[in-house]
């Protein structure tokens, strides 16, 4: 939205059906490859939602350009590479330390370089502070889930908690926050309009974070804390309808 770029429908569902299909396959590919014959039936029903996402997803990828693809693939990669042991049964999941980052790049990629790519847009200054910020964010998102995991994950997995305990985790996602609205001041076209909603979103996600503790409702990371960026959304589309 803040670039004004002109996506074609196919754009928009490679990259709706495409996340649907990678979180899906990360969250649940090992559980169902252990257990394909006694998959429960919500796991069922996820899967089949699953392959029809990724059938969906090859739809829209055939109406992709080369250049698009190329990108898409890049990212696709490391998501399978995240999720699939290749190295003496080890993923980059399991590579301590780089989890959150390998997460956040993803995304961040897959939400900033496909769509600019893709509308032909040039990668400069600006673009790359969109990514290196959508990837602070990312991680910052992910700073409660790792806090709610704590007593579960692996000491292998060196997540932030684990090496610097909750609270300076805390800090730290308090600090990325303030990274990430000091770089909006580096870019060359600055609007109120774009960057009043990222405030908005960092003090939503600096709340959450602050609230997150290891044993927290079922709803308050899978629920509020993934609804932040819809609620950023929201807030873009109503200051488009109303201010503009």
């Amino acid at each position: 939205m803040e670039y004004n770029l002109n996506l074609e429908y196919a754009v928009l569902g490679f990259i709706f059906f495409g996340s649907i299909t990678g979180y899906n396959f990360v969250k649940y590919a090992a559980v169902a490859g252990l257990h394909h014959r006694t998959l429960a039936a919500s796991l069922k029903t996820i899967q089949v939602f699953s392959f029809i996402a990724f059938g969906l997803m090859l739809m829209c990828m055939s109406q992709l350009s080369i250049k698009t693809l190329l990108v898409a693939v890049v990212f696709g990669m490391v998501t399978f590479l995240y999720a699939v042991p290749l190295l003496k049964r080890k993923n980059l999941r399991t590579f301590g330390g780089i989890k959150i980052l390998v997460v956040a790049l993803v995304w961040a990629g897959v939400t900033v370089f496909v769509p600019m790519i893709a509308d032909n847009m040039r990668l400069e200054t600006d673009c790359w502070i969109t990514f290196f910020q959508r990837i602070l964010i990312v991680i910052v998102l992910l700073l409660p889930f790792e806090i709610r995991d704590l007593q579960f994950d692996s000491i292998v997995l060196k997540t932030f908690p684990q090496q610097l305990g909750v609270k300076n985790t805390k800090f730290v996602g308090v600090v990325l926050l303030g990274i990430i609205l000091l770089l909006y001041g580096f870019k060359d076209e600055i609007s109120w309009f774009f960057f009043t909603p990222l405030c908005i979103a960092c003090l939503c996600m600096a709340v959450a974070l602050l609230f997150a503790k290891e044993k927290q409702s079922p709803y308050f990371s899978s629920f509020w804390v993934e609804g932040i960026p819809i609620i950023w959304f929201v807030i873009l589309l109503g200051f488009r309808h109303f201010f503009l």
